[in-house]
């Protein structure tokens, strides 16, 4: 099947490692080109030097953005243009939230997730809406009435509503349902998918897309390092794949493609969604 994701651009937060990563390693090898960010210079080239091993020089490139920079959203997206000479989407991953119960969580860690985890990707995701659908058509974005006209236009031509711009969240299970120990996953990311429902609405007309994917156990090194808190790695993940009903841990290339084909022209009838990657596990519709 091919996701129509050939000499596409995409920004990666979050990509030189774990989900974002895995997302990225997608996109590359499906043939699109990738701007990954990381706070740390030395992971984002590494990161890059993985992604280029295989695949053609230009095909990805890194920058260091920190989510919670008000400037980074604008860095980003001129970053992108800059490299690629377009940008057609992003794959917004906000990282693990620290855990602790509501009353354990001081405020200062609330308020330093909340401009990390939620402000930070709000903050980029409603910048890069706004400037796909002004690149659709002119006027988009400016008022509802604006957006409706770019519906009308996208309509009109070859292409449907729908196969341009794609922004991808990672969220969580939390958005479902709480988390046991996860306080501020349990508070900001049910939130954030609100965001997802509410940009999906907004930039719609302009054929902008906007959908959240939410991971359950994913062999990530995150994931391992926390089974390591609760025992012997190895074996705390024998027993929590009991409560999965595929009796596994979902590996990291599994949720890159399904971000991959949620970015991609493909997926163009789908928007506002939630997205379990997670082997069953979440048991709320």
């Amino acid at each position: 099947m091919d996701l129509g994701l050939r000499d596409r651009a995409y920004l990666v937060t979050g990509g030189s490692r774990g989900l974002g990563f895995a997302a990225a390693q997608a996109l590359v090898a499906e043939g699109a080109r990738v701007l990954i960010s990381a706070p740390h210079e030395a992971t984002a080239t590494a990161a890059v030097e993985r992604l280029l091993q295989d695949d053609p020089p230009g095909a990805a490139a890194w920058v260091v953005a920190d989510n919670a920079d008000p400037a980074a959203p604008g860095q980003l997206i001129a970053a992108a243009r800059e490299r690629f000479g377009r940008l057609d989407g992003a794959l917004i991953s906000v990282g693990g939230s620290p855990g602790g119960t509501i009353a354990s969580i001081t405020d200062d860690e609330w308020q330093s997730a909340f401009e990390s985890v939620f402000l930070g990707a709000v903050r980029l995701a409603r910048t890069l809406a706004v400037d796909l659908s002004a690149e659709r058509d002119p006027g988009a974005g400016a008022s509802p009435g604006a957006e409706a006209g770019a519906g009308a236009a996208a309509g009109a031509g070859d292409a449907r509503a729908g196969t341009g711009g794609s922004i991808v969240f990672v969220l969580a299970a939390s958005v479902r349902a709480p988390l046991p120990g996860l306080g501020i996953s349990n508070g900001l990311f049910p939130g954030l998918a609100g965001v997802v429902k509410a940009l999906a609405d907004e930039h719609g007309p302009a054929g902008v897309r906007v959908n959240g994917v939410l991971p359950v156990r994913i062999a990530t090194d995150r994931v391992r390092q926390l089974d390591a808190l609760a025992g012997d790695p190895d074996e705390v993940r024998a027993r929590l794949s009991q409560g999965i009903p595929l009796r596994r841990y979902g590996e990291p290339e599994e949720f890159g493609r399904a971000a991959a084909f949620l970015l991609s022209p493909a997926a163009s009838y789908t928007t506002g969604a939630m997205i379990p990657v997670d082997g069953g596990a979440i048991r709320s519709f």
